[in-house]
């Protein structure tokens, strides 16, 4: 019974989420329109998205324990090496999809081999330093081909047309969808396997992995390239979405937004949480700006009511979100009176 609902319920929450498109009903406060507005369908698209490549940095931080300040550097990828290849060199789809498979996994094999060399914050620093040197290659587009700070419009020529245009919008909806199915599927499957058990055991003690004759090394290279990879797959997605690539899929702020979304929804839980695709109109709502100045500056900072929720949830729930039903079970398990036989 536990093993049906263990899969029957993921299967029921994506089948829910495919008939979005084909629904028009309105989610007051939550939403701005009805579910089938491609406005709707647009932000809800990235919120899967979002989903996708927090999982794929839970798949480090929560189920490895790899503190990674430079992940935005493969969505990064994922969105450059598409706009470049599509709209500077004019190339066709499946030359560039080509590239990226062989970018995907030749870069964080590369970056990844380096920076696993150290561990803890050394780790951390490595991995934004690389970050940082991505960032500022775009940047200063140094050969004209990231389009500095403005970005680059992509050239659509290439892209197949159920994916281009405003009534296309619910197609690039379940393209996300897909993502997050993939990258649920995919995370799952390696954390079940033989080096995902490694992976648990280097995030709780990995001197003990050494001590029982295992190199964490070479794991720690597998869980860095497979999460950077699937991330890279979530910046075509995102280029897709937005129709362009821009500098900011390429600053440790976004690889901040995924730390925050995991440590919510609970590390290494499978679980993620997109508030913070929702705060920044909740910030801009009538009711915020109808607020004394004393709670209307602060609250119209989307930062703020991220950084709040995070500091609560830290504070009052250690385990994240998906943590909450066991810790009401536990609360209710000492309310509850003890037996009268066992009280005796």
């Amino acid at each position: 019974m536990r093993r049906a609902l263990q899969i029957g319920i993921p299967v029921a929450v994506v089948v829910l989420l495919a008939l979005v498109p084909k629904l028009s009903i309105d989610i007051p406060v939550v939403l701005n329109g009805p579910l089938d507005n491609p406005g709707t369908l647009q932000l809800l698209a990235l919120c899967l998205l979002f989903a996708g490549v927090a999982l794929t940095y839970d798949l480090l931080f929560g189920f490895t324990g790899l503190l990674s300040f430079g992940h935005a550097l493969y969505v990064a990828l994922g969105v450059y090496v598409t706009a470049i290849a599509l709209t500077r060199w004019e190339w066709g789809l499946w030359p560039t999809l080509g590239l990226l498979v062989a970018v995907g996994i030749a870069v964080p094999l590369v970056l990844g081999a380096v920076s696993l060399r150290v561990g803890g914050i050394a780790f951390a620093m490595v991995t934004l330093a690389f970050a940082q040197a991505g960032t500022v290659l775009v940047q200063k587009n140094p050969y004209g081909w990231t389009g500095g700070e403005e970005g680059i419009g992509l050239n659509f020529d290439e892209i197949p047309d159920a994916f281009v245009g405003v009534l296309n919008t619910k197609n690039l909806y379940w393209l996300a969808l897909g993502y997050a199915v993939l990258v649920f599927v995919v995370v799952r499957l390696a954390v079940g396997s033989s080096a995902g058990h490694v992976w648990r055991a280097v995030r709780e003690n990995e001197p003990r992995v050494e001590v029982l004759g295992l190199n964490p090394y070479p794991f720690k290279l597998i869980a860095f390239v497979l999460a950077s990879f699937l991330a890279l797959l979530g910046g075509v997605v995102w280029l897709l979405l937005i129709g362009g690539a821009t500098p900011e899929v390429t600053t440790a702020n976004f690889t901040l937004a995924l730390l925050v979304m995991v440590v919510l929804g609970g590390a290494g839980t499978r679980y993620g949480t997109l508030l913070d695709q929702r705060l920044g109109s909740l910030a801009g709502s009538s009711e915020v700006q109808d607020l004394p100045d004393v709670l209307r500056v602060p609250l119209s900072e989307p930062l703020f009511l991220l950084g709040a929720l995070f500091v609560a949830l830290v504070f009052f729930i250690p385990g994240g979100l998906a943590s909450l039903p066991t810790r009401l079970r536990g609360l209710r398990a000492k309310r509850e009176p003890l037996p009268e036989k066992a009280a005796a």
